[in-house]
């Protein structure tokens, strides 16, 4: 599926974990036998479990749900934001705001109002009001837009979350466990790979094995969402034929 081989996974350093001294003993089953200190990936099976996991995100986005991008370690950052951007989904790569998932309510009224005072930013009125509410405005919506801005238009919870380091998300992880929302998970030689519904096996740390994870899923995601708009539009041709 989109051009996923083994020797791409290699060249990227999609096999390189962690020393040795740094082993979760629930990720043997994704290793190969250590090699001068470091444990090493098995290629094939992050091949395999890279495909099961695009196969469902690309379902899932057919059917019109959101996929929410998670990524707050400074080599995943950039490469979040791209991708979701490019595909229009939500993100999360400056910090993660606890109750974002378990809270949703009270998250929503602090998007909304963010959303707002932008609204009125360009409307001009936010210019009647007095100076010094100006600048406490000014410094909310700074804040609000640090830690918000990239989920400013999630309306509804997410339907999956993509994370990458799971040992670093570890607020993102518990908060979808308990609401039962899918994780498709980035997994090192030091991580826990037991409650990830859809677990990868791969280097969490480099931003090139990063990058080559997050393109296949980008683009199973992005063929799901034009199936979606095109089976939609499909259906709108359809109710517009004469009986």
């Amino acid at each position: 599926m989109y051009n996923l081989t083994i020797s791409n996974l290699l060249k990227s350093g999609v096999h390189l974990g962690h020393s040795i001294s740094k082993f979760n003993p629930k990720i043997k089953p994704y290793l190969l036998r250590p090699n001068k200190g470091l444990h090493l990936i098995d290629l094939y099976k992050t091949n395999k479990q890279i495909s099961s996991s695009c196969l469902f995100l690309n379902k899932l986005s057919a059917s019109g749900k959101i996929v929410l991008f998670v990524g707050t370690k400074k080599q995943a950052k950039k490469i979040i934001a791209y991708y979701a951007k490019h595909l229009h989904m939500p993100y999360i790569n400056e910090r993660w705001i606890g109750g974002l998932l378990t809270n949703w309510a009270t998250i929503r009224q602090s998007i909304d109002k963010m959303n707002l005072i932008q609204t009125n930013q360009s409307s001009g009125l936010y210019n009647l009001r007095y100076k010094k509410e100006r600048l406490l405005l000014a410094r909310m919506y700074t804040k609000l837009k640090k830690n918000l801005g990239s989920v400013s238009h999630l309306n509804v919870r997410p339907d999956c979350i993509v994370i990458i380091d799971i040992n670093k998300e570890q607020a993102a992880v518990q908060e979808a466990l308990t609401l039962g929302i899918p994780i498709v998970g980035i997994v090192d030689t030091n991580s826990d790979p037991e409650n990830i519904h859809f677990p990868i096996p791969a280097n969490d740390d480099n931003s090139k094995s990063i990058n080559m994870i997050l393109y296949y899923i980008a683009n199973a995601i992005e063929s799901g969402v034009h199936l979606y708009f095109m089976n939609n539009q499909l259906k709108h041709v359809l109710c517009k034929q004469p009986s």
